[in-house]
């Protein structure tokens, strides 16, 4: 069979503490598994009674050693400017990153293996939410952004992905993979989705502000823990592998995609959530016009790729996870249209500012 179909790591729970054991020099008295899209998390208990998590890249992934050096840097940079980045741990040989050839079962295989803090708490989402909350996750997410602009390295322009499928400049790219679609109804709506990117979007790309972002604050990516105010505090962001050169709406589309998803009042989460991002950066005219088509995008592209990487690894429950609720989502907002959306959205900001 086709090695690439393995390139998920599957370690077993005692290859993954032998592994501990062997690079960090660590006694681990527990480890268990944690949900992860194409790489494997364990959370993992040490003697010392200290937890951290134990995260295995891909394979091909771990091929781009200065693409994950990036994503460490990323972390410590974010974390130095007080932002709730995780810590990498070093191995004993002073490493903060160490590839492996390992065999999973179906030959041996290299894969970048990083050690880090476990920060307690729960996602954001399995966690009611308020709309201060949504306000607080939209400033955030532009604190981030911001704050990585003042990062540098001579090895900043692996930040370059421009083929990378998971960018919202490539919503056509997802035409390679409307196969799996086939028979669905949900197919056609993917397609005009693609359609008016072309047309309404792709024009204005050049209008977009630039710089490095974290590409991926969806609701499964912060840590928060509950405040005296009955709100919740943010406590970890996590998962830098989608760290690239992109758009800054593009963040801020993204993490109202993903908080709809969640949301029973989702129009009003989308507001909460530009109104705390304007906090920080004023979205221009053409981003504007441009958020209804990219939140769109970011949920065709979460519910296509997700049904074709399910195919390849079916016993991964979690890449099909936005499946009902996006297919739903994506439906409703396409029959409302981008005119009664964005004036939820904009309505809902301006309610937010005004309390």
């Amino acid at each position: 069979m086709d090695q690439s179909t393995y390139a998920r790591p599957t370690l077993s729970l005692q290859q993954a503490t032998d592994l501990v054991e062997q690079l960090y020099g660590m006694r681990v008295t527990k480890m268990t598994n944690l949900p992860s899209y194409l790489d494997q998390n364990f959370r993992l208990e040490g003697k010392d009674g200290k937890r951290y998590v134990l995260k295995i890249m891909n394979v091909e992934d771990s091929k781009n050693s200065s693409l994950l050096e990036m994503q460490t840097l990323a972390m410590s940079f974010l974390k130095q400017h007080g932002l709730p980045a995780q810590t990498v741990i070093p191995t004993t040989t002073g490493k903060l990153m160490s590839m492996e050839e390992i065999d999973c079962g179906h030959g041996v295989q290299t894969y970048c293996v990083r050690l880090m803090n476990y920060i307690a708490g729960k996602t954001i989402a399995e966690t009611p939410v308020t709309q201060k909350d949504l306000y607080e996750v939209g400033k955030l997410a532009a604190t981030v952004d911001k704050t990585l602009q003042t990062m540098d390295s001579p090895n900043i322009e692996v930040l370059q992905k421009g083929d990378s499928v998971w960018s919202l400049s490539n919503i056509p790219l997802l035409e390679e993979y409307l196969s799996v679609m086939e028979d669905d109804p949900l197919k056609d709506v993917v397609q005009a989705v693609i359609d008016k990117f072309k047309t309404d979007v792709q024009p204005k790309l050049n209008f977009f502000r630039k710089g490095v972002i974290h590409g991926d604050l969806r609701h499964h990516n912060i840590i928060v823990k509950p405040d005296d105010s009955g709100n919740n505090e943010v406590s970890g962001i996590l998962d830098f592998s989608l760290l690239m050169n992109g758009c800054f709406v593009y963040e801020l589309a993204i993490s109202i995609a993903y908080f709809m998803l969640e949301n029973p009042s989702p129009l009003d989460a989308g507001g909460a959530l530009v109104a705390g991002w304007e906090s920080i950066m004023h979205l221009n005219q053409e981003e504007k016009d441009s958020l209804f088509l990219l939140v769109l995008g970011r949920l065709c592209q979460s519910l296509v790729l997700g049904r074709y990487n399910a195919q390849k690894y079916p016993d991964n429950k979690y890449l099909l996870k936005t499946t009902k609720g996006g297919t739903e989502l994506l439906t409703k907002l396409m029959e409302m249209g981008k005119e009664e959306v964005q004036q939820k959205w904009f309505a809902a900001e301006r309610a937010v500012k005004a309390n």
